[in-house]
């Protein structure tokens, strides 16, 4: 195991976060050594903690987002609770928030109010529609996010829009909180400026949006939603093989057209027939490119059909499941799984994707709710007698 110092020791979060948009950015600082104390409220935490009692009890997208944390529980609307807090923004170097519309500034919490008294800190915000504007007051959740960006009217088949299967507006939004946090702290060290950062989930999302947004405009038409199958880029999509097998393929420019035509259909010609003689002239007819490939297709098994195609040097997959997915080769192949501890035994978590030579990442455990309370709040100075009156009171 590597004893490299990890990029972001000695850096301090403070989060008081819910949900996944902001666990996911600030797991990703704790994966790079930052120390993350996640506030949460007093008693249930995180309300993630209750989506679903899949993960040895847990919630999966609880033990997925928030390893490597301290979690501190906290009542932030009593004077107590602010007042620990306050003192934990003190010793900060980043503060993110993702609470309900309004609420941050309601509790002196707003970027503008924080710099005053705590120049030095980074300040993320995560919201919904921007912190100001005319939709600032609006709750938005992923799949609202994604129906407002038109991410759900290019997803699913012609006769039915469908969400993406996954977080995918949260996650958009906590890669650029990620990103800007990062971001901010480099500028912090060259010119000891600490800029705010504000991430919303439908501008994080908006931006994902960018090639349908384009070809929309410039077209006068959105791109089709052809289920799994490419919008704009033929042959690209499924095709059953004559075992019953699914496999993908990807033509991605004429020369590997070519080679398709000649390995795969065993017909040459075909990459010269003015039908099909270019990506447009293929996507206009799809429906009678799909019934060449599909006949092809049925003469052949699934491990005969990608053999071929590896040898047109063809990109293709198979459509796995998600159980097929956590047995993938390159996964094991790679090393790429780790033993995490949680509250209630361990689980297999996948190491971050961007790996850094010589660096092994910080994968410690998930905490249980308020775990890290009484020793955050030693460190912070409260005695045992203060201790117990914070928590006779509610506030912690």
């Amino acid at each position: 195991m590597s004893t490299a110092r990890l990029p972001l020791e000695g850096i301090t979060v403070v989060s008081v976060e819910q949900a996944v948009a902001a666990p996911f950015a600030t797991r990703q600082l704790a994966d790079l050594g930052a120390r993350v104390i996640k506030v949460e409220r007093p008693g249930a935490g995180d309300f993630a903690r209750s989506y679903d009692e899949t993960v040895h009890g847990q919630s999966s997208h609880f033990v997925w987002l928030n390893r490597s944390k301290d979690s501190v529980t906290l009542d932030l609307k009593t004077p107590g609770g602010r007042d620990v807090l306050e003192r934990l923004l003190a010793g900060a170097d980043v503060f993110v928030q993702n609470l309900a519309p309004g609420a941050a500034a309601r509790l002196g919490l707003s970027a503008q109010e924080l710099a005053g008294r705590h120049p030095d800190l980074i300040v993320c915000d995560i919201s919904g529609y921007g912190g100001n504007g005319p939709w600032a007051h609006r709750k938005a959740y992923d799949l609202l996010v994604q129906c407002e960006t038109g991410v759900v009217s290019v997803t699913g088949t012609p006769d039915a829009p469908a969400k993406v299967g996954i977080a995918v507006a949260d996650i958009a939004a906590g890669m650029y909180a990620y990103s800007g946090i990062l971001t901010a702290l480099y500028e912090r060290r060259a010119t000891g400026v600490a800029r705010a950062v504000d991430v919303s989930l439908f501008e994080a999302l908006a931006e994902w949006m960018g090639y349908p947004a384009y070809y929309t405009a410039h077209s006068g038409r959105q791109p089709e939603r052809v289920g799994a199958a490419h919008a704009t880029i033929a042959p690209y999509g499924p095709y059953e093989a004559g075992d019953g097998g699914t496999v993908l393929l990807a033509v991605q420019n004429e020369r590997e057209w070519a080679s398709f035509c000649a390995v795969f259909l065993d017909d040459a010609a075909l990459a010269d027939d003015p039908r099909f003689h270019r990506n447009s002239a293929r996507v206009a007819r799809r429906a009678e490119l799909d019934a060449v490939v599909a006949t092809r297709f049925a003469e052949l098994g699934a491990d005969e059909a990608v053999a071929l195609l590896e040898r047109a040097k063809v990109a293709n997959s198979r459509l796995n499941t998600v159980a097929e997915f956590l047995d993938h080769p390159v996964l094991s192949g790679r090393g790429r799984w780790r033993d995490v501890a949680t509250p209630q035994g361990p689980v297999r978590a996948l190491v971050p994707p961007a790996g850094l030579s010589g660096v092994e990442p910080r994968m410690d455990p998930v905490p249980a709710v308020g775990e890290h309370t009484d020793a955050v709040l030693a460190e912070l100075g409260y005695d045992p007698a203060a201790v117990a009156a914070l928590r006779a009171a509610g506030a912690v």
